[in-house]
């Protein structure tokens, strides 16, 4: 897009005929059908593989409930767990959609355990061991699908202890401080050493946000200033990332402003006014981010 539109710029600015303007458009390439990488292809395909194949095993088992037996659907899923975790570790040009068949299969072990053996534990501990048993295979894999799988995982295991404390949508610090965490660990900083990526780490940012943005603490709020702060250097910006975190720290902010313009009473003034700060300060953090964005890409291009 960026092509075509200074081709067109270049065209209008130095008045080129059409013959020119033909020859400068096959010049670029802009005229030949964009070519899908095969290798992205086989990519796909083998992830969508994988997430059918985990998603199969789990039906299997369940459409076989009674003819298997307990012993034979242990058997089955233990075999199909040790079989991808080792295809993972043997297999390196297999391995990222294998490990997220084996991130898969594990949960369906998990699972058919605590409908078998009513041990009467809570659903947290089911998510917090399948996170920890499963991210090996994040770390060995290096694959942004299987990342953001774990990512998921983990996010799941943050919501169900919070919700087993009673805590709701208002987390305590620590279920703050988990999710924080859990951006940390997929963010640019780490992931030479992880192998996470935009997609794992984007997904991480907006579950710590959304519990940040629905605890409205003091805490919370510091955490979302600096996030801010962070996300608009150059070495760690992202578009996505910073977009999100600027409107969890706008909610937290217009909700204490909320509280305290329309404490008693709905006052009409106070709604107007409330309203021009909301789209004050959503227009300024948009004006800020694109400006971010673009004096960034601008340098990045800089000779």
């Amino acid at each position: 897009m960026h092509t075509r539109l200074a081709i067109l710029d270049l065209a209008a600015r130095h008045r080129l005929d059409a013959a020119t303007f033909v020859a400068l458009r096959r010049l670029a390439g802009l005229d030949r059908r964009p070519v899908l990488s095969l290798q992205l292809v086989r990519r796909a395909l083998a992830y969508i593989a994988a997430l059918l194949g985990g998603l199969g095993l789990i039906f299997f088992v369940a459409a076989n409930w009674h003819s298997l037996g307990r012993a034979g659907q242990f058997g089955l899923l233990q075999g199909f767990t040790l079989l991808t975790c080792l295809g993972a570790a043997l297999l390196p040009r297999a391995r990222a959609p294998l490990s997220l068949l084996g991130l898969l299969a594990i949960g369906g072990l998990f699972a058919y355990f605590g409908q078998t053996y009513q041990t009467g534990a809570d659903a947290w501990q089911l998510f917090a061991l399948w996170t920890a048993l499963a991210l090996p295979l994040a770390l060995g894999a290096r694959s942004d699908v299987v990342w953001a799988a774990w990512v998921i995982v983990a996010s799941a295991a943050i919501a169900t202890w919070s919700w087993s404390l009673g805590y709701r949508l208002h987390g305590d610090p620590v279920t703050v401080l988990l999710a924080t965490a859990l951006a940390c660990l997929t963010g640019k900083p780490l992931q030479r050493f992880t192998g996470a990526g935009l997609v794992s780490f984007n997904l991480a940012v907006l579950v710590a946000t959304a519990w940040l943005a629905a605890s409205s603490s003091i805490v919370s709020l510091l955490i979302l200033l600096a996030a801010c702060a962070l996300l608009a250097r150059r070495a760690l910006f992202d578009v996505v990332a910073l977009s999100t975190v600027a409107l969890g720290l706008l909610f937290v902010v217009l909700s204490e402003a909320a509280n305290t313009l329309l404490s008693g009473s709905w006052d009409i003034g106070a709604v107007f006014l409330l309203a021009l700060l909301a789209l004050a300060a959503l227009a300024g953090a948009v004006r800020g981010i694109l400006f971010l964005n673009n004096s960034y890409r601008q340098q990045g291009e800089a000779p």
